[in-house]
């Protein structure tokens, strides 16, 4: 084995007690399984944990060991840092010849700062298709590290080696498929509110990319930071479908979240997708993410007959002005025809809203509580704003008023803590944030519809989530 790719393992520091009553999905590692693949192609021997699911080995034998940080969202990186650096101390205590490297979103974005870590070797800054079979040759021929393309290297924390950042793989169809079958794939599991009308059923569970990157660039978001710059690049269509196929008929996928950062944007290429899907005849259960100016009826109409029942919009506030500080334009006053169109042609319309964006007070973010009123999603997700490491807020943020560790970038941890706005200190906008998910979730009207639309199983399922008071440590719990 050349590289041994692990997926950190802390749901229960990320999620606190919500992780105890299963409300979280566990995802698989889709970054890793992409570079294992790669790797593979190549001629790598190349193994794969997530220590989400399966223990760390007794002994790893593997001379590169990458951990793999990068997730599904603009959190899911920065979050699991603190476990990684404890990960790294754990390998080099078990075997300190084994190399490290550390790859995500969050290493791409501050590599000066993770590289000095006494027991990471090395970051990798970029996506890792030259990085990675470069270091590896590098490794076998046991000479001096010298620059490689997207390589932080800091021997002994006295200097440090920076080769050029690569350009991100601009022909996707040089990827093979990610090497799924190095990964427990029965035991992965959907988020609840994507199975309401099979609760029981949330294992199996995949995440697929159809493309990579991001063409938009708003201040909260940094999954840009991984390619290098904003920009969405495809993969063939025939690729997609190639994989739909191999994960329906090895492992019996049915329940798919399509983790492009934007999959609802090229109306010929959502309908094309769609189209060869639907002449399979699956019966899946999908979902995927949209913005409120991108999305089309044709688009809805292929989605739902192609097995998606849930879509994602990016609302973020009710407020005109907020949004326009975060340099996400769209007019507020097409959410309601957009939710109304995707009910209409039997989707879900879910709502993702952010709480303490910079222009945000207590009244603009009244107004992001009462869309979501409006709106009245089946399962809305409310969010504080951060500054995460690589978007526009951290760099123009005070480092001052940042979490001190990683882990306070975490929405659900104990020390969450939220950007302060002009107006308001972190606590008020984590109250408000608090507040606005339980006044949403106990609210007896949406309990009626949730009744009417999936039966008394389902409210009961809200009603125990709702039980859980998140301690936060900034609200003096």
């Amino acid at each position: 084995m050349d590289i041994l790719i692990i997926k950190p393992g802390f749901q229960k520091g990320v999620f606190g007690d919500l992780d105890d009553f299963e409300l979280t999905a566990i995802e698989p590692p889709l970054w890793g399984a992409i570079l294992a693949g790669y790797l593979r192609k190549l001629g790598y021997g190349v193994g794969m944990v997530d220590l989400e699911i399966d223990p760390l080995p007794d002994r790893i034998n593997a001379p590169l060991v990458m951990i793999s940080v990068s997730g599904h969202n603009p959190s899911a990186s920065t979050i699991y840092m603190d476990e990684t650096i404890r990960l790294a101390d754990v390998i080099k205590q078990q075997n300190p010849e084994v190399k490290i490297i550390v790859h995500g979103i969050h290493p791409s974005a501050l590599p000066a700062q993770i590289v000095i870590e006494p027991n990471i070797d090395f970051v990798c800054q970029g996506e890792g298709f030259e990085t990675l079979p470069a270091l590896i040759n590098m490794l076998r021929e046991e000479g001096e590290i010298g620059s490689l393309p997207g390589l932080w290297y800091n021997p002994k924390g006295v200097f440090r080696i920076i080769g050029p950042n690569p350009p991100p793989l601009l022909d996707l169809s040089l990827l093979p498929m990610p090497a799924w079958d190095l990964l427990p794939m029965a035991k992965y599991r959907d988020h609840n509110w994507h199975c309401f009308d099979d609760i029981q059923n949330r294992s199996p569970y995949v995440a697929i990319y159809t493309s990579l990157g991001c063409p938009y660039n708003c201040s909260f978001c940094n999954t840009n930071s991984l390619f290098g710059k904003s920009g969405i690049r495809y993969r063939p269509v025939s690729a997609v479908i190639d994989e739909i196929d191999f994960l329906v008929k090895n492992y019996g996928i049915r329940n798919i979240k399509i983790a492009d950062e934007l999959f609802c944007l090229k109306e010929d290429r959502v309908v094309a997708i769609c189209d060869q899907i639907i002449e399979r005849g699956y019966d899946l259960n999908m979902w995927a993410y949209a913005r409120i100016d991108t999305i089309t009826i044709l688009m809805l109409e292929k989605m739902k007959k192609a097995g998606f029942n849930l879509v994602s919009y990016g609302i973020e506030s009710g407020s005109k002005r907020v949004l326009q500080q975060t340099h996400k334009q769209y007019n507020p006053n097409l959410v309601m025809n957009v939710v109304k169109m995707t009910r209409d042609a039997g989707l879900i319309p879910q709502g993702n809203f952010i709480f303490g964006l910079p222009e945000d007070d207590f009244d603009s973010m009244q107004q992001t509580l009462e869309m979501a009123f409006t709106t009245e999603t089946e399962w809305p997700n409310f969010y504080v704003a951060m500054a995460y490491p690589g978007s526009r807020l951290y760099t123009e943020t005070d480092p001052s008023v940042l979490p001190v560790k990683w882990s306070g970038y975490s929405q659900y941890s104990y020390d969450c803590q939220p950007l302060p706005t002009k107006y308001l200190p972190p606590a008020d906008v984590l109250a408000f944030r608090d507040y606005a998910f339980h006044a949403y979730f106990e609210n007896p009207r949406y309990l009626d519809m949730m009744q009417d639309k999936f039966g008394s199983d389902i409210v009961n399922h809200i009603k125990d989530m709702t039980k859980i008071k998140l301690k936060r440590k900034l609200l003096g719990d």
